[in-house]
């Protein structure tokens, strides 16, 4: 027969209340007393019906990821990250994608927040970089915590989990100018997320930085997809000043420049440098491999997802707010300018 709250209870030696409150990670239980629970929990094989606790208390117990994002790594990096945060800590997770464009947003994010009795959201881009949108949640009472590229905050109406986009951009362009590389081309990804902005930042910084001018010929604004790195890759190949190296705003976007590359019977790295961002499994799956930046997207969730945890129970006096660089790994798509 399957252990209930009331077995573990009498197995510790303690109160069902006082069981309730060590499932529920309340800070004010004593260790011993934590310790005595746990084991009786332990030895019973007690599983918590998360479910009944939403529907049974007033607090609730599920947190919520929604996002609009094509890269499917990422999106699974970020359920991933979130989702080992909630099981460490007694929460569900409730995952809803929807469409940041939808007239109707609003009102379908407010029903399923009414619905699923959230205690909060862990927003990603598109929707943590609108104040609008944060906003709104706000008013619905829930916490939000959101991912943003940036390196500082950008306004205190909830926390942030900050990714430091410009300064490993600026590190992935030096890498290629110390190379030797000066006509750098530039593919950047959807206009309306900020990372696209910061990396650009970086990249330009990088070249002021190093007394080389900007070309806006170099530079093609397109889309976070494998199809807008090719197409941006044959408009930088097929025009009359042709870039040596191209810094691509991710590793989706990079593996189609590569492969418009070897279309078009360009070699890399010898004739030509590509790098793209975020090392996701793209930077690992092309030949050459990628050179990138290293972004813990599991890591950024889970943190997120403790930050967001921690306020649902007024925790937050004490936290730190994360900030995440990309590290740059050098791979086989780059190469020295004199091997071309």
């Amino acid at each position: 027969m399957k252990a209930t709250i009331t077995d573990v209870a009498k197995e510790a030696g303690v109160s069902i209340k006082t069981v309730s409150r060590v499932m529920n990670n309340e800070p004010s239980v004593r260790q011993p007393t934590r310790d005595k629970v746990m084991a009786a929990v332990k030895s019973l094989n007690y599983q918590p019906n998360l479910a009944a606790r939403n529907l049974a208390g007033t607090k609730a117990f599920s947190i919520a990821f929604i996002y609009d994002n094509p890269n499917a790594y990422y999106v699974i990096d970020m359920q991933n990250g979130i989702l080992s945060a909630c099981k460490k800590q007694g929460f569900e997770l409730v995952i809803h994608p929807c469409q940041a464009k939808s007239e109707n947003l609003l009102e379908e994010i407010t029903n399923m927040i009414k619905h699923s009795r959230i205690a909060g959201l862990v927003l990603t881009p598109p929707f943590s970089e609108r104040p609008e949108f944060v906003q709104h949640l706000l008013d619905l009472e829930v916490e939000v915590v959101r991912i943003i590229s940036g390196s500082s905050l950008p306004d205190n109406l909830a926390p942030c989990v900050m990714v430091n986009d410009r300064e490993a951009a600026f590190n992935i362009t030096q890498h290629l100018i110390d190379l030797g590389h000066k006509d750098i081309g530039f593919i950047a990804g959807g206009a309306e997320h900020m990372s696209t902005v910061e990396r650009m930042r970086g990249f330009k910084q990088a070249l002021h930085d190093n007394d080389i001018s900007l070309d806006e010929s170099l530079i093609v604004h397109g889309e976070y997809s494998f199809e807008s790195g090719v197409q941006s890759a044959k408009q930088l190949l097929s025009a009359d000043k042709k870039p040596t190296a191209i810094f691509s705003c991710n590793d989706e976007i990079a593996a189609g420049a590569l492969f418009a590359a070897r279309l078009m019977g360009v070699d890399i790295p010898t004739h030509l440098s590509i790098t793209g961002f975020e090392n996701s499994p793209f930077s690992r799956q092309t030949w050459p491999r990628l050179t990138t930046a290293n972004q813990p997207n599991v890591k950024i969730a889970e943190d997120a997802a403790n930050l967001l945890i921690a306020k649902a129970r007024k925790q937050t006096a004490k936290l730190p707010m994360p900030q995440f660089v990309p590290q740059l790994i050098v791979r086989d798509s780059t190469a020295d300018i004199n091997a071309q």
